[in-house]
């Protein structure tokens, strides 16, 4: 395949970095990007040299597109990767994959059907920190990885916060998605899961704490929260103990580029940074997409199962504290 055709639906913050990612591979055209909004769509089509499209339908009949890319809202992604599968076209679909499992499922089962490739946007497995852990603890260099701790911090369920979006859902699937792949990538299914949140005054749940139990005494907590104060900065971490061990991550949003670092302790050895090759790590997932659709790489790691297992976790947790 000399070139692989891709159209972009969704033309918001996250169409914008993908078409951005996409305009820096070489043999790749985003042919076309869809928005409801003509704007929006001529303002990304812009940034990869695309042809602006108000109609999602017809770019994902049209025969020379190769692959879609789904940047819309969550609850809108079963309605546009079903009729592109059954089209014929490769998807790549940002996370959460959906908020329904029956729905994930029915993606999944279109792409097995129509021997699809259905990729979804799992970021932590390419941001090189957490690979670099993955690696550590497939490895046993430092011994047993014991325990997993997770925070993603934001302010997105105050009205008034910056990063506020009405179509966001509560943070067990909008936040955290993402940590419980990390965890399952890390660790596999837990035994047992259990959480409890703090809620909103309507009873909406706006910090979550899960914790998963694994043999041994190992276990993993995932917290996630909407409710901190409008002007704190967006965070997100981790800290992977080992049993000769200590690796902690943290990275803050707060205007301009992130800031982040990446620690190791061992011993009686004061934490010090740790030497990883971070690439932008949206650009490392398009480009594995890519390279599954050209049949350069195994397909595996990006796999929609590993998303519904992500998503069975975010609906344990929910149903977890709605029952508490």
């Amino acid at each position: 395949m000399a070139e692989v055709r891709i159209a972009l639906l969704g033309a918001g913050s996250m169409g914008a970095v993908h078409a951005a990612a996409y305009a820096n591979m070489p043999d790749v055209s985003v042919v076309g990007v869809f928005s409801r909004d003509a704007a929006r769509a001529a303002a990304v089509a812009a940034i990869c040299r695309a042809e602006p499209c108000t109609d999602a339908a017809r770019l994902i009949r049209r025969a020379d597109i190769d692959a879609i890319d789904v940047c819309l809202p969550s609850e809108n992604h079963h309605d546009v990767v079903v009729p592109a599968l059954e089209a014929g076209k490769h998807v790549f679909c940002e996370s959460p994959l959906a908020l329904d499992l029956k729905q994930a499922e029915r993606m999944r089962d279109a792409a097995r059907r129509a021997g699809r490739l259905l990729q979804v946007g799992l970021l932590m497995r390419s941001i090189g920190d957490y690979a670099h852990v993955e690696a550590v603890a497939r490895s046993g260099e430092h011994g047993r990885l014991l325990s997993v701790t997770t925070w993603r911090l934001g302010s997105y369920l105050h009205a008034e916060a910056p990063d506020h979006k009405a179509h966001y859902g509560d943070p067990s699937t909008e936040l955290m998605t993402f940590d419980f792949d990390f965890v399952l990538w890390l660790m596999g299914p837990p035994q047992s899961l259990s959480a409890s949140a703090a809620r909103l005054p309507d009873g909406r749940p706006g910090e979550i704490s899960a914790v998963l139990t694994y043999r041994q005494g190992r276990h993993a907590t995932v917290i996630a929260s909407g409710l901190m104060p409008p002007a704190s900065p967006f965070t997100v971490g981790f800290r992977a103990l080992f049993e000769r061990a200590a690796f902690e991550h943290l990275t803050t949003f707060s205007g301009g580029p992130p800031k982040s670092s990446f620690t190791v302790a061992i011993g009686m050895t004061p934490a010090r940074p740790v030497p990883v090759a971070n690439r932008n790590p949206y650009e490392v997932e398009l480009q594995r997409f890519v390279d599954c659709v050209r049949g350069r790489a195994n397909p595996a790691l990006l796999d929609v199962d590993r998303a519904i297992e992500a998503l069975r976790l975010s609906l344990a947790t929910t149903e977890s504290i709605t029952s508490a």
